[in-house]
């Protein structure tokens, strides 16, 4: 009987001192362009586009687990990549975060 098993490996995205409280930044780690939000302590990953423009989510207004892009006003939650308000249709990809040692990780 086969059995497939699924190998995750992290990938170190920045220090938590990095982010301010309530702010986020841009981080490209070989093909991936993430935005990196830090929400009252708590982290949060998703791929800094907009999936309905150009818009850098790293560059959006911050409302507690909402980031709204700067470029069509379109919002997602940080939590759950989905759409909270129009005209974004597609769920942006989010990322499972760990913090260990001060560091900022991601699991792929």
């Amino acid at each position: 009987m086969n059995q497939m098993t699924q190998t995750r490996s992290r990938i170190r995205l920045c220090s938590t001192d990095d982010v301010d409280f309530d702010s986020a930044i841009r981080i490209e780690s070989g093909d991936l362009v993430l935005a990196v939000f830090n929400i009252n302590g708590t982290f949060y990953v998703t791929d800094d586009a907009c999936t309905h423009g150009p818009g850098s989510l790293s560059e959006g207004y911050i409302d507690g687990h909402t980031i709204e892009c700067g470029f069509h006003n379109g919002a997602f939650d940080l939590r759950t990549g989905e759409v909270v308000a129009p005209p974004c249709m597609v769920p942006v990809r989010t990322y499972k975060v760990v913090v260990e040692n001060d560091d900022v990780l991601i699991e792929v």
